[in-house]
Protein backbone atom coordinates (compact mmCIF):
# COMPACT_ATOMS: atom_id res chain seq x y z
CA UNK A 1 0.00 0.00 0.00
CA UNK A 2 1.04 3.48 -0.79
CA UNK A 3 0.94 6.72 1.19
CA UNK A 4 2.08 9.90 2.15
CA UNK A 5 3.12 10.48 5.52
CA UNK A 6 3.32 14.54 4.98
CA UNK A 7 0.40 14.77 2.48
CA UNK A 8 0.13 18.66 3.40
CA UNK A 9 3.18 19.31 1.70
CA UNK A 10 1.73 17.87 -2.10
CA UNK A 11 -0.21 21.62 -1.78
CA UNK A 12 3.15 22.66 -2.78
CA UNK A 13 2.23 21.24 -6.00
CA UNK A 14 0.17 24.44 -6.78
CA UNK A 15 2.91 26.49 -7.16
CA UNK A 16 3.71 24.98 -10.57
CA UNK A 17 1.06 26.01 -13.20
CA UNK A 18 1.80 29.74 -11.66
CA UNK A 19 6.10 28.81 -12.52
CA UNK A 20 5.14 27.72 -16.05
CA UNK A 21 3.05 30.73 -16.73
CA UNK A 22 5.70 33.25 -15.60
CA UNK A 23 8.49 31.21 -18.10
CA UNK A 24 6.43 31.78 -20.89
CA UNK A 25 5.33 35.40 -20.42
CA UNK A 26 8.80 36.33 -19.53
CA UNK A 27 10.13 34.38 -22.94
CA UNK A 28 7.33 36.01 -24.76
CA UNK A 29 8.90 39.27 -23.83
CA UNK A 30 12.12 38.50 -24.59
CA UNK A 31 11.25 37.53 -27.88
CA UNK A 32 9.31 40.74 -28.28
CA UNK A 33 12.63 42.58 -27.27
CA UNK A 34 14.48 41.38 -29.63
CA UNK A 35 12.56 42.12 -32.75
CA UNK A 36 12.84 45.59 -31.51
CA UNK A 37 16.39 45.42 -32.02
CA UNK A 38 15.64 43.69 -35.41
CA UNK A 39 15.69 40.39 -37.45
CA UNK A 40 15.22 37.63 -35.30
CA UNK A 41 17.59 35.53 -37.61
CA UNK A 42 19.78 38.60 -37.90
CA UNK A 43 20.02 39.24 -34.56
CA UNK A 44 21.23 34.57 -34.61
CA UNK A 45 23.76 35.65 -36.70
CA UNK A 46 25.77 38.56 -34.34
CA UNK A 47 25.31 36.48 -31.33
CA UNK A 48 26.75 33.45 -32.30
CA UNK A 49 27.40 31.75 -28.52
CA UNK A 50 23.72 32.24 -27.31
CA UNK A 51 21.98 28.71 -27.16
CA UNK A 52 17.64 28.78 -28.38
CA UNK A 53 17.19 25.63 -26.31
CA UNK A 54 19.48 25.76 -23.37
CA UNK A 55 17.51 28.46 -20.92
CA UNK A 56 14.59 26.06 -21.32
CA UNK A 57 15.71 22.74 -21.27
CA UNK A 58 17.54 24.12 -17.78
CA UNK A 59 14.09 25.85 -16.47
CA UNK A 60 12.20 22.08 -17.28
CA UNK A 61 14.82 20.69 -15.02
CA UNK A 62 14.50 22.98 -12.25
CA UNK A 63 10.76 22.47 -12.73
CA UNK A 64 11.28 19.13 -12.46
CA UNK A 65 13.46 18.97 -9.72
CA UNK A 66 10.97 21.55 -7.66
CA UNK A 67 8.02 18.88 -8.21
CA UNK A 68 9.52 16.27 -7.22
CA UNK A 69 10.71 18.29 -3.61
CA UNK A 70 6.89 18.25 -2.87
CA UNK A 71 7.21 14.50 -2.93
CA UNK A 72 10.32 14.71 -1.26
CA UNK A 73 8.91 16.56 1.37
CA UNK A 74 5.53 14.43 1.46
CA UNK A 75 7.57 11.47 2.55
CA UNK A 76 5.99 8.97 0.29
CA UNK A 77 5.84 5.13 1.75
CA UNK A 78 4.79 1.77 0.85
CA UNK A 79 3.03 -0.50 3.65
CA UNK A 80 5.29 -3.69 3.16
CA UNK A 81 2.65 -6.52 3.96
CA UNK A 82 -0.61 -6.84 5.56
CA UNK A 83 -1.03 -7.89 9.05
CA UNK A 84 -4.23 -8.67 11.30
CA UNK A 85 -3.96 -6.82 14.57
CA UNK A 86 -5.95 -7.04 17.66
CA UNK A 87 -7.10 -3.29 19.06
CA UNK A 88 -9.78 -3.01 21.91
CA UNK A 89 -12.84 -1.84 20.55
CA UNK A 90 -16.93 -3.05 20.00
CA UNK A 91 -19.19 -3.62 17.37
CA UNK A 92 -21.55 -1.42 15.65
CA UNK A 93 -24.21 -1.97 13.08
CA UNK A 94 -26.64 1.26 12.37
CA UNK A 95 -30.01 0.37 10.83
CA UNK A 96 -30.78 3.62 8.79
CA UNK A 97 -34.47 4.40 8.08
CA UNK A 98 -34.42 6.00 4.84
CA UNK A 99 -38.55 5.91 4.05
CA UNK A 100 -40.21 8.89 2.05
CA UNK A 101 -41.15 10.43 5.21
CA UNK A 102 -37.42 10.85 6.53
CA UNK A 103 -37.87 14.10 3.74
CA UNK A 104 -39.87 15.61 6.46
CA UNK A 105 -38.26 19.16 7.61
CA UNK A 106 -39.36 19.55 11.45
CA UNK A 107 -35.78 18.72 12.06
CA UNK A 108 -32.92 20.93 9.71
CA UNK A 109 -31.90 20.45 7.33
CA UNK A 110 -34.16 17.18 7.15
CA UNK A 111 -34.69 14.12 9.19
CA UNK A 112 -32.42 11.67 7.40
CA UNK A 113 -30.44 14.77 6.34
CA UNK A 114 -30.25 15.06 10.32
CA UNK A 115 -29.44 11.29 11.05
CA UNK A 116 -26.66 11.41 8.51
CA UNK A 117 -25.12 13.49 10.19
CA UNK A 118 -25.18 12.06 13.49
CA UNK A 119 -23.95 8.82 11.96
CA UNK A 120 -20.78 11.07 10.55
CA UNK A 121 -20.18 12.08 13.96
CA UNK A 122 -20.30 8.63 15.67
CA UNK A 123 -18.08 7.39 12.84
CA UNK A 124 -15.62 10.24 13.86
CA UNK A 125 -15.48 9.34 17.46
CA UNK A 126 -14.47 5.71 16.59
CA UNK A 127 -11.15 4.32 17.01
CA UNK A 128 -10.77 1.12 17.06
CA UNK A 129 -14.02 -0.05 16.57
CA UNK A 130 -15.98 -1.82 13.71
CA UNK A 131 -19.04 -0.10 12.04
CA UNK A 132 -21.76 -1.39 9.82
CA UNK A 133 -24.55 0.34 8.15
CA UNK A 134 -28.02 -1.13 6.69
CA UNK A 135 -30.81 1.03 5.79
CA UNK A 136 -34.36 -0.19 5.52
CA UNK A 137 -37.77 1.50 4.33
CA UNK A 138 -40.36 -1.09 3.50
CA UNK A 139 -37.38 -3.66 3.28
CA UNK A 140 -33.61 -3.72 4.46
CA UNK A 141 -30.44 -4.48 2.81
CA UNK A 142 -27.02 -3.99 3.96
CA UNK A 143 -25.53 -0.54 2.78
CA UNK A 144 -21.69 -1.18 4.60
CA UNK A 145 -20.89 -5.31 5.63
CA UNK A 146 -18.88 -4.56 8.99
CA UNK A 147 -15.60 -3.43 8.83
CA UNK A 148 -12.64 -0.77 10.35
CA UNK A 149 -12.62 1.20 7.21
CA UNK A 150 -14.30 4.66 8.43
CA UNK A 151 -13.24 6.53 4.89
CA UNK A 152 -15.72 3.27 3.26
CA UNK A 153 -18.13 4.23 5.68
CA UNK A 154 -18.93 7.61 5.20
CA UNK A 155 -18.87 7.29 1.61
CA UNK A 156 -20.78 4.92 1.73
CA UNK A 157 -23.47 7.43 4.36
CA UNK A 158 -23.23 10.16 1.77
CA UNK A 159 -24.75 8.23 -0.99
CA UNK A 160 -27.81 6.73 0.74
CA UNK A 161 -31.09 7.92 0.20
CA UNK A 162 -35.03 7.31 -0.21
CA UNK A 163 -34.54 6.18 -3.79
CA UNK A 164 -32.50 3.19 -2.75
CA UNK A 165 -35.40 1.71 -1.58
CA UNK A 166 -38.36 1.50 -4.11
CA UNK A 167 -40.94 -0.63 -1.19
CA UNK A 168 -42.22 2.18 1.28
CA UNK A 169 -42.84 1.63 4.96
CA UNK A 170 -40.69 1.42 8.46
CA UNK A 171 -39.92 -2.63 8.46
CA UNK A 172 -37.66 -2.04 11.79
CA UNK A 173 -38.04 -6.10 12.45
CA UNK A 174 -36.45 -6.86 8.94
CA UNK A 175 -33.96 -4.21 10.02
CA UNK A 176 -33.42 -5.41 13.18
CA UNK A 177 -32.96 -9.10 11.84
CA UNK A 178 -30.36 -8.25 9.53
CA UNK A 179 -28.03 -6.86 11.93
CA UNK A 180 -28.32 -9.57 13.98
CA UNK A 181 -26.53 -11.32 11.23
CA UNK A 182 -24.04 -9.00 10.39
CA UNK A 183 -21.77 -8.97 13.47
CA UNK A 184 -19.00 -10.57 13.52
CA UNK A 185 -18.92 -14.15 15.49
CA UNK A 186 -16.93 -12.89 18.08
CA UNK A 187 -19.63 -12.34 20.94
CA UNK A 188 -16.94 -11.34 23.86
CA UNK A 189 -16.99 -8.29 21.80
CA UNK A 190 -19.76 -5.11 23.09
CA UNK A 191 -22.24 -5.19 20.41
CA UNK A 192 -24.90 -2.58 19.64
CA UNK A 193 -27.71 -2.46 17.19
CA UNK A 194 -28.33 2.02 16.54
CA UNK A 195 -32.01 2.23 14.71
CA UNK A 196 -32.21 5.69 13.60
CA UNK A 197 -35.92 6.26 12.30
CA UNK A 198 -39.18 8.13 12.79
CA UNK A 199 -40.80 4.95 13.74
CA UNK A 200 -44.26 5.90 11.18
CA UNK A 201 -46.22 2.94 9.54
CA UNK A 202 -44.60 0.15 11.86
CA UNK A 203 -45.02 -2.84 10.19
CA UNK A 204 -44.39 -5.17 13.20
CA UNK A 205 -42.27 -7.89 14.55
CA UNK A 206 -39.85 -5.17 15.85
CA UNK A 207 -40.38 -5.61 19.57
CA UNK A 208 -39.96 -9.75 19.36
CA UNK A 209 -36.58 -8.85 17.24
CA UNK A 210 -35.54 -6.31 19.70
CA UNK A 211 -35.86 -9.22 22.52
CA UNK A 212 -34.32 -12.10 20.45
CA UNK A 213 -31.37 -9.05 19.52
CA UNK A 214 -30.90 -8.71 23.55
CA UNK A 215 -31.05 -12.43 24.22
CA UNK A 216 -28.19 -12.75 22.20
CA UNK A 217 -25.95 -10.77 23.52
CA UNK A 218 -26.67 -7.47 21.25
CA UNK A 219 -28.05 -4.62 23.10
CA UNK A 220 -30.60 -2.54 20.54
CA UNK A 221 -30.61 1.37 20.82
CA UNK A 222 -32.74 3.87 19.35
CA UNK A 223 -32.86 7.25 18.10
CA UNK A 224 -36.22 9.04 17.35
CA UNK A 225 -36.02 11.38 14.37
CA UNK A 226 -38.57 14.43 14.05
CA UNK A 227 -41.15 15.77 16.23
CA UNK A 228 -44.43 14.76 17.50
CA UNK A 229 -46.41 17.26 16.22
CA UNK A 230 -45.37 16.40 12.69
CA UNK A 231 -44.59 17.87 9.15
CA UNK A 232 -45.79 17.63 5.55
CA UNK A 233 -43.17 15.31 3.50
CA UNK A 234 -41.95 17.41 0.54
CA UNK A 235 -41.89 16.07 -2.96
CA UNK A 236 -38.83 15.86 -4.49
CA UNK A 237 -38.09 19.10 -7.41
CA UNK A 238 -41.13 20.14 -6.54
CA UNK A 239 -42.35 23.02 -3.92
CA UNK A 240 -45.40 21.02 -3.31
CA UNK A 241 -46.10 18.01 -0.24
CA UNK A 242 -47.29 14.46 -0.30
CA UNK A 243 -50.68 14.61 -0.48
CA UNK A 244 -53.03 11.69 0.34
CA UNK A 245 -55.75 9.72 -1.93
CA UNK A 246 -57.90 12.51 -0.74
CA UNK A 247 -55.54 14.99 -1.84
CA UNK A 248 -54.78 16.07 1.67
CA UNK A 249 -51.27 17.11 2.77
CA UNK A 250 -49.60 14.17 4.51
CA UNK A 251 -48.44 14.94 7.74
CA UNK A 252 -45.43 12.77 9.15
CA UNK A 253 -45.22 12.08 13.01
CA UNK A 254 -42.37 10.54 15.44
CA UNK A 255 -44.27 7.59 16.93
CA UNK A 256 -41.89 7.82 20.51
CA UNK A 257 -44.09 5.07 22.13
CA UNK A 258 -42.86 2.99 19.48
CA UNK A 259 -39.18 3.71 19.23
CA UNK A 260 -39.16 3.19 23.18
CA UNK A 261 -40.82 -0.39 23.07
CA UNK A 262 -37.91 -1.33 21.38
CA UNK A 263 -35.28 -0.04 22.85
CA UNK A 264 -37.12 -1.36 25.99
CA UNK A 265 -37.17 -4.82 24.91
CA UNK A 266 -33.30 -4.63 23.38
CA UNK A 267 -31.76 -3.66 26.53
CA UNK A 268 -30.86 -0.01 25.14
CA UNK A 269 -32.10 3.45 25.42
CA UNK A 270 -34.64 5.86 23.62
CA UNK A 271 -32.74 9.25 22.61
CA UNK A 272 -34.98 11.71 20.64
CA UNK A 273 -33.15 13.65 17.76
CA UNK A 274 -33.51 17.11 17.91
CA UNK A 275 -32.39 20.30 16.45
CA UNK A 276 -28.96 19.93 19.22
CA UNK A 277 -26.45 17.57 19.71
CA UNK A 278 -27.81 16.39 22.91
CA UNK A 279 -28.70 12.78 20.91
CA UNK A 280 -25.89 12.42 19.80
CA UNK A 281 -23.56 12.57 23.40
CA UNK A 282 -26.21 10.44 24.97
CA UNK A 283 -25.58 7.75 22.60
CA UNK A 284 -21.42 8.31 22.52
CA UNK A 285 -21.99 8.11 26.46
CA UNK A 286 -23.79 4.64 26.36
CA UNK A 287 -21.45 3.11 23.89
CA UNK A 288 -18.65 4.37 25.46
CA UNK A 289 -20.16 1.71 28.53
CA UNK A 290 -20.16 -1.27 26.41
CA UNK A 291 -17.56 -3.91 27.40
CA UNK A 292 -14.28 -4.04 24.70
CA UNK A 293 -12.70 -6.58 23.41
CA UNK A 294 -10.04 -7.69 21.18
CA UNK A 295 -10.89 -6.69 17.53
CA UNK A 296 -9.17 -8.02 14.55
CA UNK A 297 -8.18 -5.85 12.18
CA UNK A 298 -6.28 -5.84 9.14
CA UNK A 299 -3.63 -3.00 8.56
CA UNK A 300 -0.27 -2.56 6.55
CA UNK A 301 2.75 -2.33 8.99
CA UNK A 302 6.20 -1.72 8.11
CA UNK A 303 5.56 1.37 6.35
CA UNK A 304 9.11 2.10 4.63
CA UNK A 305 10.03 5.95 3.58
CA UNK A 306 10.77 5.86 -0.26
CA UNK A 307 12.09 9.76 -0.02
CA UNK A 308 15.56 9.06 -0.43
CA UNK A 309 15.38 7.69 -4.43
CA UNK A 310 13.16 10.74 -4.61
CA UNK A 311 15.81 12.89 -3.23
CA UNK A 312 18.51 11.56 -5.44
CA UNK A 313 16.63 12.20 -8.65
CA UNK A 314 15.74 15.64 -7.51
CA UNK A 315 20.07 16.17 -6.92
CA UNK A 316 20.84 14.48 -10.25
CA UNK A 317 18.51 17.14 -12.22
CA UNK A 318 19.60 20.25 -10.26
CA UNK A 319 23.22 18.75 -11.38
CA UNK A 320 22.44 18.48 -14.57
CA UNK A 321 20.82 22.10 -14.58
CA UNK A 322 24.03 23.47 -13.32
CA UNK A 323 26.07 21.58 -15.69
CA UNK A 324 24.11 22.85 -19.11
CA UNK A 325 25.29 26.23 -19.65
CA UNK A 326 22.80 28.74 -21.47
CA UNK A 327 25.14 29.66 -24.00
CA UNK A 328 27.02 27.33 -26.53
CA UNK A 329 30.56 25.92 -25.68
CA UNK A 330 32.90 28.56 -27.58
CA UNK A 331 35.52 25.36 -27.98
CA UNK A 332 32.56 23.23 -30.40
CA UNK A 333 32.22 26.19 -32.21
CA UNK A 334 35.33 26.89 -33.02
CA UNK A 335 35.82 23.11 -34.30
CA UNK A 336 32.80 23.58 -36.32
CA UNK A 337 34.39 26.59 -38.14
CA UNK A 338 37.37 24.93 -38.33
CA UNK A 339 35.91 21.95 -40.28
CA UNK A 340 34.21 24.16 -42.28
CA UNK A 341 37.27 25.70 -43.45
CA UNK A 342 38.79 22.54 -44.18
CA UNK A 343 36.36 21.56 -46.73
CA UNK A 344 36.72 25.09 -48.24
Amino acid sequence: MFRFEESAYLYLLAVLPFLAALYFYSNYRRRCAIRKFGDPALMAHLMPDVSRYRPGVKFWFTFAAIALLAVVLARPQFGSKLETVKRQGIEVVIALDISNSMLAQDVQPSRLEKAKRLVSQLVDKMENDKVGMIVFAGDAFTQLPITSDYISAKMFLESISPSLISKQGTAVGAALNLGMRSFTANKEVGRTLIVITDGENHEGGAVEAAKAAAEAGIQVNVLGVGMPDGAPIPMENSNDYRRDKDGNVVVTRLNEEMCREIAKAGKGIYVHVDNSNAAQRAISQEIDKMAKADVETQVYTEFNEQFQSVAWIVLLLLLVEMLILERKNPLFRNIHLFRKEEKE
